[in-house]
């Protein structure tokens, strides 16, 4: 065979090529390198000034409310308030306030009896269940899941409380287990001796699991949003009738309504806050992990741009949530102090100097001016430590006693050590899902990097469950393979640990096998919120080394069992290892303390906290169900509307007294408990006299005007089998005028049957609804009921009186005015209205100014005289929270209005007040809505009632509004559009009222409507 000749020329040709080639890569890669760094760094200097006008803006706000509240703390107050705030302060006894005897346990477990407490947690995703819980098999199947759960289960054996539930959601989906799919499971009390006497036929701790979002899938956290609203109206639907049941067995027949619900996570903060105002009782919330953190912490990786953050973690409308879970909570509870004093405090709604006035001032009896800052209060979480006993041998002994026979190994500790080498050496035990934030790969780094460490230790890494890498999410399954390569690269093979699967039953054996061992517990995580497994490993006896920041650093302060380390020095954390697993005598004295003070943070002191807690907070429940004698909800004829027509007089009156009292009675100091006394006494005057009332009122039946089809006693949409709710926002009265007239045509025969209602809700008040309809030719009875104001207020049609068509329900106000700033509001909205000027001609001109014709006792309107030209909604809602005032802001009647209402309150909260109090079945109602609308548009289009989207009305083109730009996130994250409980009328434009009947029989809301 000849060789190949290759003439020279070619070949240099060829090298020079090869060079260019190279050459021009490595400028490519230089300049590409040049443009992330300066991407990176314009993205830095956007955030600083994004942080700087944000600091600015608090700041400005900080000094408003201060000046609005003038006066100074005394001394005494100012310590008062400081140790208030949290009791884990100075030192190691003074940190944790709980009682640490059992003596005194029972004496305040004596003085709960007779309490009978129904309490409402909520966690919504992830997979909960009581036993067996697969922890760290996804992001969302963590810590907070065993939490919650054990957290029912402790509070359901406490004294004083009769029923939990803990409303989750219910997945039937074949990607994981049947019991996900069972809507209730019982938690048995772990230890029940001396419950039973108390027990009753509902009592205890309950999984309740409401079905909401895809039926058959099980979706991540992230895409669960738009699903919030079909959940809201699936727990309101079974704490209404568990009100009821309990009611019958320990209420002597009134409903018991829950004393509070606790909302875990953003998700669930969200879905309380909306609870909370529906059924007006007290709402509590625990963060477990927050955005503003999280956003932060990602933001300075620089790995990913906002857009893109959000994108992927629906950031901002988490960050939304946890603000409005602020603005409605009574309390939010932390587990440490640093949770609020670095992660709290980067919220708009929260601010601790502002808490600490506000407080001091209530406690004085002074007016805070319609400020409101909800309370932190710092209670760790607890354990069971019933059936631990931490072990006093070693693992040589162990193994003697089971040659003998006495006992056999758990069968985790031989999965666990069949990966060393030398399983005498004392373990490092790191328990936690694989997971970038719990800093896993730092801790290899650590251990492979350190030869005296690695001599004496072996190093175990329980990372939840898992079958194949292929199959794990992407950032677990490239964490796992980093950790797997960092094992190869250090040749740590018979010395490290990473068992494939393990139970939750079997978790306190690795406890005890790392004790044991005498070995350690780490936590490196970058962040630890609290850090339950630190109190689990101290429970078992074994020292912890933990991460400075976040919850670990006040655990380390109560129990002294260990050392604090910088998550991000590697070589501290290999120290740390190293000191404790070296000096025997640390060692000891670290496992004696934990063991020592472990009983501070068991469940039972968590609990007696908690309740203690709940008991602070004021009682609420629905107002006309608030004096005993009432229950309209149960019996015709023992309503206290039972004749709203003659109760109509006395209720305008006492609508002028309230505007009469609204200019005067705020300006005064102790105004706010003035209006309160007032308020009772007045709605005790409605009560009395519409007990009067319906002693002379006619026989139902008798009747025969429209709106009294045989039962005249309450309004007429408590007789409906459907119901219509009209809340199309035309900018154009003859535009809502063809809308209603077509949607009465589509449903032409049902009204002629009276089987049918409707409601108008709208942001009119309800003189313009009143001349609206006189110039339309339409009548005040085609509608059953008016919500009004954006739903600051509601009414109800009166066929019995020409002059007064409407009837108002005072009760709705009492319903929503949780948290109404009043005239401090008012004030403060005045100003920043005459802050929005524009130059014009080198003169200043308003262009938003107050419009008290339209304003109303919980609605303060605005005209805008140039709509393109005032702030989005989200910049007033945030100058709001910054200053402590609680109110929902709507941009509304195409930007030319704005309406600020009670905080809780909405159009479609007031269906949920309408069904909770007069029984209108939320599935059987139709909401008809344009394609864009006022900005609370997005409550109207989720949870089970249907809806229908009227195509080309109210069209985004022909807004002068660009109502994308007022929120801080997209509306796909809170509108599901391929709901089946949505539809659409088919013709793009001119649509009749066939087009809306075809839609309904789509949407099958009618029997009988579809052949």
């Amino acid at each position: 065979m000849r060789p190949i000749c290759i003439a020279p020329g070619l070949e240099y040709a060829q090298a020079t090529g090869g060079t260019k080639e190279r050459n021009t890569r490595l400028e490519n890669m230089c300049w590409r390198i040049w443009n992330l760094a300066r991407q990176k760094k314009q993205l830095e200097e956007k955030e600083a000034q994004r942080n700087a006008k944000r600091h600015l803006e608090r700041e400005r706000g900080h000094r408003e409310a201060v000046a609005d509240m003038s006066e100074d703390l005394s001394e005494g107050e100012k310590g008062d308030v400081v140790n208030d705030l949290s009791s884990h302060c100075e030192s190691n006894k003074g940190r944790l306030p709980r009682t640490s005897s059992g003596d005194a346990l029972e004496t305040w477990a004596s003085q709960q009896k007779g309490k009978k407490l129904y309490i409402v947690l909520i966690s919504l995703h992830g997979l909960i269940r009581g036993e067996n819980m697969e922890l760290g098999r996804d992001s969302d199947t963590g810590g907070q899941v065993k939490y919650v759960v054990e957290l029912a289960r402790a509070l359901g054996s406490m004294p004083g409380v009769y029923r939990v539930d803990l409303f989750t959601r219910q997945v039937s989906s074949p990607d994981v287990d049947w019991s996900y799919g069972e809507p209730t499971e019982m938690l048995p009390p772990l230890h029940s001796e001396g419950l039973m006497d108390e027990m009753g036929e509902s009592s205890g701790a309950y999984i309740v699991r409401i079905p909401f979002g895809p039926r058959e899938k099980y979706i991540p956290k992230e895409l669960l949003w738009p699903h919030i609203p079909e959940f809201v109206d699936g727990a309101l639907s079974h704490i209404i009738q568990m009100s009821k049941v309990l009611g019958e067995q320990i209420g002597n027949g009134h409903p018991v309504w829950p004393a509070a619900i606790h909302g875990h996570y953003a998700d669930a903060g969200d879905s309380a806050a909306l609870l909370s105002g529906a059924l007006n009782v007290p709402m509590l919330f625990t963060g477990h992990s927050l955005g503003r953190d999280k956003l932060e912490q990602l933001l300075r990786q620089g790995r990913l741009s906002r857009d893109e953050i959000d994108s992927t973690y629906k950031i901002f409308r988490r960050i939304e949530a946890e603000e409005l879970s602020l603005d409605a909570s009574e309390m939010v509870i932390t587990s440490t102090r640093q949770e609020i004093d670095e992660q709290w405090r980067l919220y708009d709604a929260f601010d601790p100097i502002l808490e600490r006035k506000i407080r001091a001032r209530v406690k004085r009896n002074v007016s805070c001016y319609g400020r409101f800052m909800p309370r932190t209060v710092v209670i760790p979480p607890g354990m069971e430590f019933h059936h631990i006993v931490p072990n006093e041998g070693d693992i040589d002994t162990e193994i003697e006693a089971n040659e003998d026979g006495s006992s056999p190994d758990p069968p985790i500790w031989a999965e666990v050590m069949r990966f060393f080498q030398n399983p005498r050496k004392p373990m490092i035990l790191a328990l936690a899902r694989p997971d970038p934030k719990k800093n896993l790969t730092t801790l290899v780094k650590a251990f492979g990097e350190c030869r005296p460490l690695r001599e004496l230790a072996n190093l175990t890494l329980i990372m939840g469950n898992r079958d194949n890498i292929d199959e794990m999410s992407g950032m677990n399954a490239s964490l796992l393979l980093s950790i797997l390569k960092l094992i190869d690269k250090y040749d740590l093979y018979g010395q490290v640990a990473y068992p494939k699967h393990h139970k939750q039953s079997e978790v306190p054996d690795i406890y005890r096998l790392a004790a044991k061992t005498k070995g350690v517990f780490i936590n490196p995580a970058f962040i630890e919120p609290f850090g339950l497994t630190l109190i689990e490993a101290a429970a078992h006896g074994l020292p912890i080394v933990a991460t400075k920041n976040g919850g670990p650093v006040d655990i380390h302060r109560v129990l002294d069992n260990g050392l604090l380390v910088d998550p991000h020095d590697q070589q501290s954390i290999a120290d740390a290892l190293l000191r404790l697993v070296a000096e025997k005598n640390l060692w000891v004295k670290c496992r004696a303390n934990g063991l020592k003070n472990i009983h501070l943070f068991s469940w039972p002191e968590h609990c007696k906290t908690y309740l203690s807690r709940i008991a602070g907070c004021k009682p609420r429940q629905p107002s006309w169900l608030r004096n005993n004698d009432d229950d309209d909800e149960n019996s015709e004829l023992e309503s206290p509307s039972d004749s709203l027509r003659d109760i109509h007089d006395l209720s305008l009156n006492l609508k002028f007294s309230f505007d009469g009292d609204k200019n005067e009675s705020i300006e005064n100091a102790d105004s706010t408990f003035d209006s309160e006394t007032r308020r009772s006494k007045l709605e005790t005057a409605v009560l009395m006299s519409s007990k009067l009332a319906a002693k002379t009122a006619t026989k139902p039946g008798s009747a025969t005007d429209k709106g009294d089809l045989g039962a005249g006693k309450f309004p007429a949409l408590r007789r409906r089998k459907n119901m219509y709710v009209i809340a199309v926002d035309c900018a154009a009265n003859a535009e809502l005028s063809e809308v209603i007239r077509k949607i009465f045509g589509a449903l032409e025969k049902e009204m002629a049957e009276g089987s049918v209602g409707f409601i108008l809700a709208t942001s009119f008040n309800i003189n313009e609804i009143l001349s609206f309809l006189s110039s339309e030719r339409l009548s005040p009875i085609d509608f059953d009921a008016f919500i009004c104001n954006s739903g600051g207020d509601l009414y109800y049609s009166s066929p019995h009186s020409e002059e007064n068509p409407f009837v108002i329900d005072l009760y709705y106000h009492s319903h929503i005015e949780y948290r109404w700033g009043g005239e401090g509001l008012r004030k403060t909205l005045v100003r920043w209205a005459a802050s929005i000027t524009e130059n014009r001609d080198g003169k200043e001109e308003q262009i938003v100014v107050e419009d008290e014709a339209t304003s109303a006792d919980y609605c303060y309107s605005f005209k805008v005289l140039k709509p393109g030209s005032v702030p989005p909604l989200k910049e007033l809602r945030k100058q709001m929270r910054i200053q402590a005032l609680r109110c929902h802001v709507v941009y509304c009647q195409d930007g030319s209005k704005i309406k600020v209402v009670p905080v809780l309150s909405s159009r479609s909260q007031a269906l949920r007040y309408i069904y909770l109090r007069w029984g209108m079945e939320l599935s059987k109602v139709v909401v008809f809505v344009g394609e864009n609308g006022d900005t609370d548009y997005e409550g109207l289009l989720g949870g089970i009632h249907k809806s229908v989207v009227l195509t080309g009305v109210c069209s985004g083109d022909s807004s002068s509004v660009n109502y994308a730009a007022q929120r801080s996130y997209s509306l796909g994250d809170v509108v599901y559009y391929d709901s089946p409980n949505i539809a659409r009328t088919r013709q793009a434009q001119d649509f009749t009222s066939a087009d809306i009947r075809a839609s309904l029989e789509e949407l099958l809301s009618l029997q009988g409507l579809k052949s």
